[in-house]
């Protein structure tokens, strides 16, 4: 297993996704889209999600695949975000059709960052034209750490942010992507050191290349450290192996390991903890039982490195209620090549 040539959930090929940011609310949206509908699923592990047409992924019902997913700040406000994006595919002529009208289906998820610093005294919702802005944006590459869905995200001690990786399987080819906004009760680094959770899972030096510290505390009891609701994970992997709804339901599933081993404790009832699964179906399954198996092993590790990676690139601000990475340890940015 490698990374792809962008390290970004993009190296599925025909996936583009698209940041918008509002900076002086400290919000924003991440969209993931294609050029045509793609197969979609989802998991919820989290005690406190806030999601929306989450039910019509389900693999008994009508629709089977979606035109776009989305990500977004705002706790409730932000799934407003989705109808901007729908609005949008709809006069590009996207949409499932009914008659001669075109539904788009944007299923939606959300993370609870209006108690971050910013302006949150606004008259009117910026969250639709937030996702318009973010599904305009939509392109191979785009921005990580204080970006997009995690341009507002905190977690325990430390910034959050919008993080992302990939992996090209040996067997078979398949590639595999994941793209998540941390935004959670747990922490992404073990004690009072900069040591993620997530390094034995990490290529390289995508997050630092740090390893684990020579003290291990497993044994630790972390205190919540944030009100109920006010937490939540946010994710999508996506790969190009052909799945059913229901095998992209266990891709999303077993994808959730990877939020386990990058935060501890992770899935807690004061989280909203979800993962989607986008497959393209461009690539064939040979083995439809080694295949799966390996994809969900690839999922998790895949978000367990994304999700260091959201927090070790987010950047500091001076309004931050948390330091970022880079500024509680910063002594070790100067030795550490950083994108």
């Amino acid at each position: 297993m490698r990374p792809g040539p962008r390290n970004l959930i993009t190296d599925v090929a025909g996936l583009s996704v698209g940041n918008a940011a509002d900076d002086r609310v400290k919000t924003g949206v991440t969209v993931l889209t294609a050029a045509a509908p793609f197969s979609a699923a989802v998991h919820v592990m989290g005690g406190a999600p806030g999601t929306r047409e989450t039910d019509l992924l389900a693999p008994d019902r009508l629709v089977q695949k979606v035109d776009a997913l989305v990500l977004s700040g705002g706790s409730a406000l932000g799934l407003a975000a989705a109808s901007g994006v729908a609005d949008a595919l709809r006069a590009a002529g996207r949409g499932f059709a009914v008659g001669r009208q075109r539904v788009p289906i944007v299923p939606a998820a959300i993370l609870f960052d209006l108690e971050n610093g910013g302006a949150k005294d606004w008259a009117e919702n910026p969250y639709p034209a937030l996702g318009e802005a973010a599904l305009a944006a939509a392109a191979a590459e785009f921005a990580l750490g204080t970006a997009g869905a995690g341009r507002g995200a905190m977690l325990h001690g430390l910034k959050g942010g919008l993080g992302s990786a990939s992996a090209v399987l040996d067997a078979g080819g398949f590639t595999v992507g994941a793209l998540v906004a941390v935004n959670a009760v747990g922490a992404a680094t073990i004690g009072d050191g900069p040591h993620f959770w997530a390094a034995p899972w990490e290529i390289g030096a995508e997050f630092g290349g740090l390893g684990l510290p020579g003290a291990f505390p497993a044994a630790a009891e972390p205190p919540p450290t944030k009100r109920p609701g006010a937490a939540t994970t946010i994710a999508i992997v996506a790969t190009d192996a052909a799945l059913t709804q229901a095998e992209a339901t266990r891709f999303a599933t077993a994808a959730h390991d990877g939020l386990a081993r990058a935060l501890v404790p992770a899935h807690s009832p004061l989280d909203g903890d979800l993962v989607f699964a986008a497959a393209t179906g461009a690539r064939p399954l040979t083995d439809p039982v080694a295949d799966a198996f390996r994809l969900g092993h690839a999922a998790a590790a895949c978000l367990a490195r994304a999700t260091a990676r959201a927090v070790w690139l987010a950047t500091p601000e001076e309004t931050d209620p948390l330091p970022a990475w880079s500024a509680r340890f910063h002594s070790l940015t100067t030795t550490i090549a950083r994108p």
